[in-house]
């Protein structure tokens, strides 16, 4: 009985899997949705998306992944791609008689445009290879190995650039205040 237990269990999607899957990947792959989407929510319902159709097309494909961050941005990206094909063909409707003008948002986009022109201007300060480790790290997601094979220098090269490049950019920031 316990033999069959093993194959019945082999064959099921196993649960410590896709949480390993889930806690090692799951950074990487909401930065990666998050800095296409800008929009929190909307990132945290494609992320957990992205997490049921990969998990599901495994599970139908008893499929493995040699590059698991891979596989899953290109899962994102085609719900990504499948979102804005439908909301291109809806217009999207609003009744200006039943908006009321003090129960809308007022948000200062101008204030976030203006902190994403310091954080721009902060990132211009930083040298050509400080500039591309934090752009391919922290604002895409990359992982230490990827970015190391896009930039052709050694995991500790990279590890080292960022932590100066993070150092730098807060002297930069603080700098500016």
């Amino acid at each position: 009985m316990p033999e069959e237990k093993r194959k019945i269990n082999a064959r099921e999607f196993d649960l410590s899997a896709v949480e390993r899957l889930c806690t090692d990947t799951w950074e990487a792959v909401y930065r990666y949705i998050y800095y296409r989407v800008q929009n929190r929510e909307e990132a945290e319902d494609i992320t957990q998306e992205t997490y049921a159709r990969a998990i599901s097309f495994m599970q139908k494909q008893n499929a493995r992944m040699d590059n698991k961050i891979s596989f899953l941005k290109k899962v994102s990206l085609n719900i990504l791609r499948d979102r804005w094909r439908k909301a291109k063909g809806r217009p999207s409707e609003v009744n200006m008689d039943e908006l009321n003008p003090g129960e809308v948002s007022t948000d200062d986009f101008s204030l976030s445009s203006t902190e994403r022109q310091v954080i721009t201007d902060a990132l211009n300060e930083l040298n050509e290879a400080q500039r591309m480790v934090v752009e391919l790290r922290i604002i895409r997601g990359y992982s230490v190995t990827e970015t190391a094979r896009i930039m052709n220098k050694t995991e500790g090269a990279v590890r080292t650039l960022q932590y100066r490049a993070i150092k730098n950019l807060s002297e930069i920031l603080k700098n500016n205040e």
